[in-house]
């Protein structure tokens, strides 16, 4: 760690170091060690660093799946399928959902008198016809 009151001037190079680091999601005081100095001192020498490095990763990522989708920059079928995928789930709010509905019609409650209705029909109708057609109430 650098030693309270030493002057410090950040170069290009350091500058480039913090964006891509923040860019990568490596934390401010993992930087600040890397570097030398204290979280403070980043926070005050590259704070348009820590501003963008975030947003710069996210516009490439963003361009190379945008490429990806429209088969500029990938042409594997199946990977530019799962980039869309990808895509709509996360820029466009799409999920995937499995609805277990848990009531009858309308918002009711099932109607079990209505199922075993049917299935003493259709046992009654097999005991006597001695067949296995299907009932036409069956699949309603």
């Amino acid at each position: 760690m650098a030693s309270r009151g030493r002057p410090f001037e950040p170069t290009e190079k350091q500058r480039g170091q913090v964006e891509a680091m923040h860019a990568y999601g490596i934390p401010e005081q993992a930087i600040a060690d890397k570097l030398e100095i204290s979280r403070h001192t980043l926070r005050k020498y590259f704070e348009t660093e820590l501003k963008t490095g975030a947003t710069t990763a996210n516009a490439a990522v963003g361009e190379f799946l945008f490429g990806a989708i429209t088969g500029k920059t990938v042409k594997d079928e199946r990977a530019r399928v799962t980039a869309a995928i990808f895509w709509a789930k996360t820029r466009m709010n799409w999920k995937e959902t499995s609805i277990h509905q848990h009531e009858g019609a309308d918002g009711g409650p099932i109607e079990v008198s209505t199922v075993r209705e049917r299935i003493a029909r259709r046992i009654a109708r097999l005991s006597t016809e001695g067949t296995t057609s299907e009932d036409p109430e069956e699949s309603e």
